[in-house]
């Protein structure tokens, strides 16, 4: 998304930001010289190159006037003389403009070529770093903003190193060496030049110096503005449902005035800087003309005629790098904001794993010996080293799982669960119910790991889940969500997310076995089906009965399902719960619902309020204690009847 027009810093201001952002600058020219060491060496030598050339074309002015024409004026060579030394003296100047035109077409090609490279590295070194993060970075950071460091930051990261740095370096260099070449044709001259620029340099610091302050307010305000049309579009049905199209539209205005009013405020204190150095670089010109006409006319400060055209060429050429230069620097600094966010997001902490137990394949022996297989051998195992011993034992997974005087919450200002104990043993059904909020999707999350608890002991299989690899904890674990997420792709690889491995017939029979079948034969291309937009194609109940298959065919011995059957309707329900019977079976399995028809065979309910366990036992024990859970069951029994 554009981020819109960007207020300018004067040079001076821009580099006092620009020393604040050091180690930004430092890590993108370590990207650069990581990769493109040597590439980046050959844009260098070709700016040099470029830019030295140029310098002799403009150089070749004081030759042409006091080498050639003047002195075939004055007729102290003949003319024939005159010309062929011309030719020969145009023809060096050729060669260099030849090479200047090489130069720069190389820079620009090899520039590409680091700047696009260096994009795909970045942008495959935040992928790598987003798949490491753990799920609350997600919890606590927009997805749109997210989104936006992909697209908007490293674009600006694209122009840092593809247009401002080289340009800067060009700008410098010319700089360098047009002031030198000034020095070598009149010290006084230069001198005077220095006095005059000083004066540009100024008068662009202080009318900048009141626009700068409105950078910070534009780009706040237009962050908000992309986070409202975010939020506008994906919330687009529920604003039209309730009517709110000219509340949303007025919102929208309101925040998009805003915006324009910073950027005015911004842009019309710096449109006018450009137009004030230019007019201060003439009156320069025009005074360097003046002093270098008179010092010609009487000899003085060695000023020849051709000096003097050639040094009015450098003055100009030296006000223009400079204002370059400023440029530069502030187009460095704002788009420094886009890398600062780059880097923040790569240096966000990582998921912690300090686990050594793993699952392993194996062997269980008739006398139950298990031993570790490299093969797949339909049984799986807890390799688990003892760091005390240095013994190896091997604990069959069966799906156990043991909640200890567990307290946990996101944040310490907060307690979300107090003292929860519970047991699963394996092949049994648990279930929570309870209100929004009474914190039932929590406990599944602390199963999988998303979330350490703070107090307590969480156990798998009688093994700590903190002693377990966070990656072999979720691969034994089959989770349905109520928010089902499909993936561009067909209807057999959605499937198959939960086993790349799974051959063709696993993903029918698990499909069969959720009851998607039927559903799947019947769309155009069958399982082939290609699904795009998060499954656009197709009902909500049908997405809901993909991801029971996907669950299915990794055939894990504990399932969490979190309302897997909300979004299917009353006949399709009977279905799929046979199906999910059936996938239940000889597994251990946690069941959050509201719809308290689906958990009356579990062996055991419990129902949470406000992060704690009031009431557990089954469906009959609880009718019995006409507690909370009779007034849930009754309550949805008096709905349904009506």
């Amino acid at each position: 998304m554009n981020r819109g027009p960007r207020p300018r810093k004067s040079g001076i201001a821009a580099m006092k930001d620009l020393s604040k952002q050091k180690g930004t600058l430092t890590r993108v020219f370590r990207i650069v010289f990581t990769y493109y060491k040597w590439p980046f060496l050959v844009v260098l030598f070709s700016i040099l190159a470029s830019t030295y050339c140029t310098l002799q074309s403009t150089l070749f002015t004081q030759t042409l006037i006091d080498n050639h024409i003047m002195p075939m004026l004055r007729g102290t060579v003949s003319t024939d003389a005159g010309f062929a030394s011309l030719g020969s003296a145009l023809g060096h100047l050729a060669i260099f403009l030849v090479l200047g035109v090489f130069f720069t077409f190389l820079n620009n090609r090899v520039m590409i070529y680091i700047s696009q490279g260096s994009l795909l590295h970045t942008r495959e070194q935040l992928f790598e770093t987003m798949e490491k993060l753990p799920i609350s970075y997600f919890d606590t950071h927009a997805h749109g903003d997210i989104m936006s460091i992909y697209t908007n930051d490293v674009d600006t990261l694209r122009q840092l190193i593809g247009q401002s740095i080289p340009t800067l370096i060009d700008s410098l260099v010319t700089l360098i060496m047009t002031f030198v070449s000034m020095i070598l044709l009149s010290w006084q001259m230069t001198l005077l030049s220095l006095v005059l620029i000083s004066f540009t340099l100024l008068a662009s610091a202080k009318l900048s110096t009141s626009a700068g302050k409105y950078f910070g307010q534009q780009q706040k305000n237009l962050g908000a503005l992309n986070g409202y049309i975010e939020e506008m579009m994906e919330g687009q049905k529920v604003v039209k449902v309730f009517c709110h199209e000219k509340q949303a539209t007025d919102d929208f205005l309101r925040l998009n005035e805003t915006l324009r009013d910073t950027a005015n405020r911004a842009n019309a204190r710096t449109n006018i800087i450009g137009p004030v150095n230019n007019n201060l670089g003439h009156l320069s010109y025009v005074v360097c003309a003046v002093v270098g006409a008179l010092a010609a006319i009487h000899g003085l400060a060695s000023m020849t005629l051709g000096g003097l055209v050639t040094f009015l060429t450098l003055n100009r050429n030296f006000s223009r790098p400079i204002s370059q230069v400023s440029q530069q620097m502030n187009s460095i600094v704002m788009v420094m904001a886009g890398a600062g966010r780059i880097f923040a997001m790569m240096d966000a902490k990582p998921e912690v794993d300090d686990g050594y137990v793993e699952l392993v394949r194996a062997h269980i022996q008739p006398d139950g010996t298990i031993t570790e297989s490299k093969e797949r051998t339909g049984h799986w195992a807890w390799k688990h080293p003892h760091q005390a011993t240095g013994e190896v034992t091997y604990t069959p997974l069966a799906g156990g799982v043991t909640f200890d005087h567990v307290d946990f919450s996101y944040n310490p200002d907060k307690q979300i669960l107090f003292d929860i104990t519970m047991y699963a043993m394996p092949g049994q059904k648990l279930a929570f119910v309870g209100g929004t909020g009474a914190g039932k999707t929590t406990i599944t999350n602390l199963i999988n790991r998303f979330y350490d608890i703070q107090d307590g002991k969480i156990r798998y299989d009688d093994i700590n889940i903190n002693k377990i690899r966070k990656a072999d904890l979720r691969h034994s674990l089959g989770i349905v969500l109520q928010d089902t997420q499909l993936f561009t792709g067909t209807v057999m690889d959605n499937i198959r997310y939960g086993r790349l491995d799974a051959s063709d017939e696993d993903c029918i029979r698990a499909a069969q076995l959720a009851n998607a079948d039927g559903f799947i034969r019947r769309l155009p291309d069958g399982y082939q089906t290609r699904i795009t937009g998060n499954g656009a194609n197709l009902s909500q109940g049908q997405r809901q009965l993909l991801a029971i298959a996907r669950a299915a065919v990794a055939d894990p011995p504990c399932l969490i399902l979190d309302e897997a059957t909300s979004s299917i309707d009353t006949r399709t329900e009977v279905l799929v719960q046979r199906g999910m019977d059936a996938l239940m079976k000889g597994r251990t399995t946690f069941v959050i619902a509201h719809r308290l028809s689906t958990v009356r065979n579990a062996n055991c309910i419990m129902v949470l309020e406000q992060g704690r366990i009031i009431e557990r036992g089954t469906h009959d024990q609880l009718i019995d204690m006409k507690g909370k859970y009779y007034q849930l069951y009754t309550g949805n029994q008096i709905t349904e009847n009506a």
